[in-house]
């Protein structure tokens, strides 16, 4: 889940990368602070680096608990936040609120998973910027204009350049963060209809209540056959706090200064800050070509972006 998540804003309209929620801040810009957005653009920065600090942090747990025993701490510290914020209203809540929740929890419970794994597997920058083919898939789809075919060929140039598939290639890492960027997709598709279900946090922290739950057996299991060692428990919380609570934060508190379409362009950030933070804390060194793919992945979205901003405005 992008609390972030990984996530988790879209080309198309600004989201909180933590819940999902379309923020009302992001429609409520005032002249006054539209003409001061550097302080939002730092803000907004610095939570897209506490989430790829976080993840890089659960990486280096990942050999005591794996990745399935990180994402399973992380999804607790996310609910243990979420809910006591939201506090949703079990009872009144009919089988149409329910089911798209129960949706949305699947798709924060394989997306964490499927990341998390393909970090392992393929390191930090890869993996994140496989994954954000998601929310560009999502933009591109929602227009059919030749520009954003255009878009999508550069896309497809950019990944291939990006993994230069071969003999050595890792192609379930790889899948693994396809497979990532897909849950993405469709994390932002049910999150539009849970939004028109349930006012305000109510659907992300119930998803996440529900996904902690389902998680529950894999902590036990760990428990029983993983050495939970004090610095690895203070990784996988780390995890929690750097990659949920404070992007969560900053991203709020961003989106009160920072237009939709320059927030959307700083999205495209993530992949050269976890391609950064996989070098510094995880010794994890990107080739030519893949510093190529990275950007051509960037610019696609960058691209996407602006199309977007100038689509709605005509």
């Amino acid at each position: 889940m992008h609390f972030a998540a990984s996530a988790g804003m879209t080309s198309l309209e600004v989201m909180d990368t933590s819940t999902g929620c379309t923020s009302p801040a992001a429609t409520q810009v005032t002249r006054e602070t539209a003409a001061r957005p550097w302080t939002g653009v730092l803000t907004a920065l610095t939570g897209a680096g506490s989430n790829q600090v976080g993840a890089a942090i659960g990486a280096q747990a990942f050999t005591a608990i794996g990745p399935a025993g990180v994402v399973a701490v992380r999804q607790l510290v996310a609910a243990a936040v979420l809910l006591p914020v939201a506090r949703p209203k079990l009872r009144s809540l009919t089988w149409s609120q329910w089911w798209p929740v129960l949706l949305l929890a699947a798709v924060f419970a394989g997306m964490n998973l499927s990341l998390y794994t393909a970090v392992e597997r393929i390191g930090l920058a890869l993996a994140v910027t496989l994954e954000f083919l998601g929310p560009l898939a999502v933009a591109l789809v929602a227009s059919r204009s030749r520009r954003d075919g255009l878009t999508a060929a550069l896309a497809a140039v950019g990944v291939y350049v990006l993994v230069l598939p071969g003999p050595a290639s890792d192609l379930t890492g790889i899948a693994l963060g396809l497979a990532a960027a897909g849950c993405w997709a469709g994390y932002i598709v049910v999150n539009r209809l849970v939004g028109t279900r349930l006012d305000g946090l109510q659907a992300p922290a119930l998803a996440s209540g529900l996904c902690a739950l389902g998680y529950l057996p894999v902590l036990l299991l760990t428990t029983t056959v993983a050495s939970w060692t004090l610095p690895t428990v203070v990784r996988s919380l780390a995890t929690g706090l750097l990659s949920s609570v404070v992007p969560y934060a900053a991203d709020l508190t961003a989106l009160r200064t920072v237009p939709p379409r320059l927030f959307g362009i700083l999205a495209s950030a993530q992949p050269v800050l976890a391609a950064l933070t996989g070098l510094l804390l995880l010794g994890q060194h990107l080739q030519a070509h893949e510093w190529v793919g990275m950007a051509v992945v960037i610019t696609a979205n960058v691209v996407a972006v602006t199309g977007a901003a100038a689509h709605r405005r005509g």
